[in-house]
């Protein structure tokens, strides 16, 4: 039988084999088993939140406001019209000019009625003679048919002349009112205080009657009528604050007092209009401008709310993530009313009181998780 005998070289070559199978063998467990013991570990850490990082339902009043929009006007306005057909002389105002109640603003051509008035007075100072002398005439024939002297029939007709010339004085001083009335409409004055906002006529036109000449606003005092869906209307009340926003002036804010309620709502709407007040003293809102805003209406009796952040939307459905048992829980709540004022939303349904919340949004939450909540170290965000 034949017998193998190994060299010295092999016996070498197979020790150093053996000695690297055994230290791959360690040296690959040992990298195994590291991930295998930190996903463990990972897996058992709890996530924990601190109490700044969470809130619960709470009973407190809801302050809600109203949505309003509409067009600002002037509180204050006229338009002046001519009142005599005459022709235009001259316009003393320009569009933009403050004016002043009573103030002359345009002069118009004033020679024919000038004319005219002195006419009228002519003919009543005319038939004034007339009365005169036929009253005198009346009282002397009263004398005499007294004395017998003539007879009733003939003084009738003194008396009838002297009534006669009565009614025609009369008529005469009519007349002389109607021409200084007409002198006096051709001086054209601003009815009101306020900014000249337009003209209408230019120098030398012949205006007709109740032609417009001018317009004028006083910015002193705005209004916003707005409209309100009939079924807000119960809770809107006169003297209520809004705040506004004008279009052109995106970080101002304008404070406005609800002044009155229209008692009906407007043809072919289900909606009320809402008159507002809206202080203007420095003039920097101007008539025509669209405004809107708020109406801040009465605070609710208390309600179970929570801060709006609290409530994130997930495929349209708002839900909450709570810790419940030591773990995330997603729950799908059913929204009230909002209050944007404070920042908090009622919860009708879907949330027991007490249930801690998540009071921001976290991302990469998994329902289940282990959850714990961890006392504040003082330093809160």
């Amino acid at each position: 039988m034949p017998r193998f005998s190994k060299s010295p070289r092999f016996l070498i070559i197979a020790a150093l084999l053996a000695v690297g199978v055994a230290a791959a063998a360690v040296f690959g467990f040992g990298r195994g088993a590291a991930p295998q013991a930190a996903t463990s570990a990972e897996l058992a850490a709890p996530l924990e939140f601190v109490a700044s990082d969470l809130t619960a339902l709470a009973a407190r009043p809801i302050t809600r406001a109203l949505p309003i929009s509409g067009t600002l006007v002037a509180v204050n306005q006229a338009q002046v019209k001519a009142k005599v057909a005459v022709e235009v002389r001259g316009i003393l105002v320009r569009e933009g000019d403050r004016v002043k109640a009573g103030q002359v603003i345009a002069k118009l051509d004033t020679a024919d009625l000038a004319a005219r008035l002195a006419e009228r007075a002519g003919t009543r100072d005319s038939t004034r003679a007339q009365f005169e002398l036929a009253e005198k005439n009346r009282v002397t024939n009263q004398s005499l048919l007294g004395k017998g002297y003539i007879s009733q029939n003939a003084f009738d007709n003194f008396d009838s002349v002297s009534r006669a010339n009565r009614a025609s004085l009369d008529a005469a001083d009519a007349q002389v009112r109607l021409a200084q009335n007409a002198l006096r409409d051709a001086t054209v004055v601003a009815p009101i205080s306020g900014i000249v906002a337009k003209k209408y006529v230019p120098v030398g036109e012949k205006t007709a009657i109740d032609a417009p000449l001018f317009w004028i606003v006083d910015l002193d005092s705005l209004e916003l009528q707005a409209m309100v869906p009939a079924g807000e209307v119960g809770g809107v009340a006169s003297g209520m604050a809004a705040t506004l926003a004008v279009d052109g002036m995106p970080d101002a804010r304008f404070a406005a007092r609800v002044d009155r309620v229209n008692p009906a709502t407007e043809p072919g709407t289900r909606s009320i209009v809402v008159f507002l007040t809206v202080p203007n003293a420095d003039h920097v809102l101007k008539s025509g401008m669209f405004a809107n805003g708020t109406i801040r209406l009465a605070a609710s009796a208390p309600l179970s709310v929570l801060p709006a952040s609290a409530v994130r939307s997930e495929a349209g459905q708002p839900v909450v993530w709570t810790i419940e048992a030591g773990k995330l829980t997603r729950r799908a709540v059913v929204l009230g009313v909002r209050d944007d004022t404070n920042g908090t939303v009622e919860i009708k349904s879907g949330l027991p009181a007490g249930v801690p919340v998540l009071a921001a949004r976290f991302e990469n939450l998994k329902e289940g998780a282990a959850a714990v909540a961890k006392a504040d170290s003082g330093n809160r965000p």
